[in-house]
């Protein structure tokens, strides 16, 4: 090992060493090959290409020829090369006419580097392939024993894909063998990379690998548009083959030392979208945040720590983040300190029920801003634990939107749900009281705080989120668990969320409910399906879908507004307001609350009870369930609220025409 340590240090020193034998061999076989009269004096010869000699290595090392890594050299590598060669040639041929005026040794000299820039090319490709076999052989074969090869085919024929197929070539590591490269340009297929075909379009990727020893598809077009690469998803899923992605190098990769192999990932759950995913950036929320203190509830959460994410690339004056866990809240506050080491961010452990500890907050920060993500969220756990859910979403809520009013906030936005719509569970009751609370707040005594209620679906990959899970049980084998065929449900990523919050809160007014246009909802077991696939599985033959059950509180979809909501729409496109439906004075407000107090020192029954007179809404899963019908394969909603929210989309989808609010 020291003994190689001590050759690569040398290297540089034995490359131009050999480069120096090159040119002095080629000299002496053409010196003796010149004819007799014509060779001149043997000294001045010899003189002439030793000045040769010296002029082309200085000048390859000008160019730092010498400090490639030859086997990862390029056609920028090889010009240099011969760029050096030819300024080495030039300056010797003016210290010739200067000093030795031996014009009949152009033609010799020029003979001399030609022939040495061959043979130094040659030297070099030669390195190469012996490296590479050397390496093919000790490792049994591309990366590994012939038993291990694992062969790919590459989607894009582009910079990235033939990036990532030389990174195959030359890492030891590498367990892939590449069978094909798959793409839509016609003036590629049917060529060649490194003997490899490039076969296409990729709509017929399906016959192309048809009995082809492929396992595992790359789609390595890291440029293309969301909806192209849904598109691409969608055909791979239906392929025996475990499907990967390569993402944008220049982007995801930060170490210089993490390789394109490495790079190449699995599918996540935003890949999974029907739809592109919506980027809400503008300059309104740099000035909403900018130089203001801002206080995020839950801030250790999933969506929660994602806010706080992009609020802190917003200039905030003060972070801070309020969380009852201290874990995950600890490894985002080192986070941030360490993305950003100019922001003051602070962290506090608490609960929002403490209303003592609330008004130490408020009192300390003065906060701006507040967003409020702290609640419990498991329907199922709510079920079991109304009392809970209570005490923590209602009167948790409770306490920061009266924090918020007295200490003179200027914003205050909470987090809602789609379950708050018409809701089956005591979960998605407790939010739609809170969103009643928001609304109410405009009747505080002396408030000046603008309430707002952001409500979206299910978020991809959060706590919770049914996406890990399947994730995780196709990992082990199966079987993949869902609880109804029939459910579906909205879907958007946690930066959506996020950014959805800041959207809002930059555009709310008082006692608005905000909603997203999520698109068109997405059965679950679909989703399974399609999970299943493309991870090289047959769904029902490799992994097998089981029905559990709808579990206590659960419903068949989801819907996004309320049953005679209207809706407004908004400088932004996908948002819109719902309209101001069954909303209280804040008088009756605090009387639910104290209704709500009892009803937990009597009891689960007298908890559920009571939330059922406080949301007249709400309903029990048998009521809302039941009028889903399954017609054959296809899944028809019999409610008329569905088909209204379906309607209710189409005046923002239709260039915004009425009113826009801004």
């Amino acid at each position: 090992m020291q003994f190689l340590a001590k050759i690569k240090k040398k290297r540089k020193l034995m490359v131009i060493a050999a480069d120096v034998t090159i040119m002095l061999t080629v000299s002496a076989l053409l010196y003796g090959a010149m004819p007799t009269d014509s060779r001149g004096g043997r000294m001045v010869f010899f003189s002439n290409i030793g000045c040769l000699i010296t002029a082309v290595i200085l000048c390859q090392l000008i160019l730092h020829t010498y400090e490639s890594l030859w086997r990862y050299a390029e056609a920028r590598e090889y010009i240099l090369l011969s760029l050096g060669t030819l300024c080495g040639y030039i300056a010797y041929a003016f210290i010739n006419i200067v000093f030795f005026r031996m014009q009949n040794l152009f033609l010799v000299t020029m003979a001399v580097s030609a022939c040495s820039l061959v043979l130094s090319l040659v030297m070099r490709f030669s390195y190469r392939i012996l490296r590479h076999r050397i390496r093919v052989h000790s490792t049994g074969g591309c990366g590994g024993t012939k038993a291990l090869h694992r062969y790919v085919a590459i989607i894009g024929a582009g910079s990235a894909g033939v990036a990532l197929f030389e990174e195959m070539r030359r890492n030891p590591s590498n367990p892939f063998e590449l069978w094909c490269f798959v793409d839509d340009d016609r003036e590629k297929i049917g060529r060649k990379i490194h003997n490899v075909e490039i076969k296409g379009p990729v709509s017929e990727i399906g016959g192309i690998l048809k009995n082809s020893p492929v396992g595992e598809v790359i789609l390595a077009i890291p440029s293309l548009d969301l909806r192209r690469r849904q598109e691409i998803l969608e055909i791979c899923s239906h392929l025996n083959c475990k499907t990967k992605i390569l993402p944008d190098m220049i982007m995801s990769i930060r170490d210089e030392n993490v390789s394109f192999s490495e790079a190449v990932r699995s599918i996540k759950p935003e890949d999974l979208l029907e739809r592109s995913c919506i980027d809400f950036r503008n300059r309104e929320l740099r000035r909403f945040i900018k130089d203001r203190v801002i206080l995020v509830t839950g801030g250790g959460g999933s969506i929660g720590s994602e806010l706080c994410r992009q609020i802190a690339a917003l200039d905030p004056r003060k972070l801070v983040i309020f969380d009852i866990f201290e874990n995950n809240a600890y490894l985002l506050l080192k986070e941030l300190q360490y993305t950003y080491n100019r922001l003051d961010v602070q962290l506090e452990i608490g609960s929002i029920r403490d209303g003592q500890r609330l008004r130490e907050l408020f009192a300390a920060y003065r906060p701006d801003i507040v967003f409020h993500a702290a609640a419990h969220k498991h329907v199922p756990l709510m079920e079991h634990n109304p009392g809970e859910a209570v005490k923590n979403n209602i009167f948790g809520t409770h306490e920061l939107l009266k924090a918020a009013a007295d200490f003179k906030c200027r914003k205050f936005v909470m987090i809602s749900s789609d379950k708050a719509v018409n809701p089956t569970n005591v979960m998605g009751a407790t939010k739609r009281y809170c969103e009643l609370m928001v609304q109410a707040m405009a009747g505080y005594p002396g408030c000046t705080t603008e309430f707002v209620a952001v409500r979206f679906g299910n978020v991809l990959g959060s706590n919770g989120s049914v996406i890990p899970l399947f994730m995780k049980q196709i990992e082990n084998g199966g079987p993949v668990t869902i609880t109804d065929r029939r459910i579906i449900r909205y879907f958007m990523t946690i930066s959506e969320a996020a950014s959805l919050v800041l959207e809002a809160g930059s555009m709310a007014r008082k006692s608005e409910i905000y909603v997203l246009d999520m698109g068109e909802p997405v059965k679950i077991v679909e989703l399974a399906e399609k999970l299943i696939r493309l991870s090289g599985l047959t769904p029902y033959k490799d992994i097998q879908i089981l029905e559990t059950g709808l579990r206590p509180g659960e419903k068949l979809y989801e819907e996004l507004l309320i049953n005679d909501g209207q809706n407004t729409a908004t400088a932004s496109r996908k948002l819109f307001i719902e309209k101001r439906n069954g909303s209280l004075p804040y008088p009756e407000i605090e009387a639910g609350i104290r209704r709500l107090e009892i009803a937990l020192s009597d009891g689960k029954d007298a908890v559920i009870n009571t939330l059922k007179e406080l949301v007249p809404t709400f309903k029990t899963p048998e009521e809302v369930n039941g009028a889903v019908q399954l017609a054959g394969q296809e899944i028809r909603i019999a409610l008329p609220e569905l088909e209204r929210s379906q309607r209710l989309r189409e005046p923002w989808a239709q260039e915004r025409r009425g009113a826009v609010h801004t």
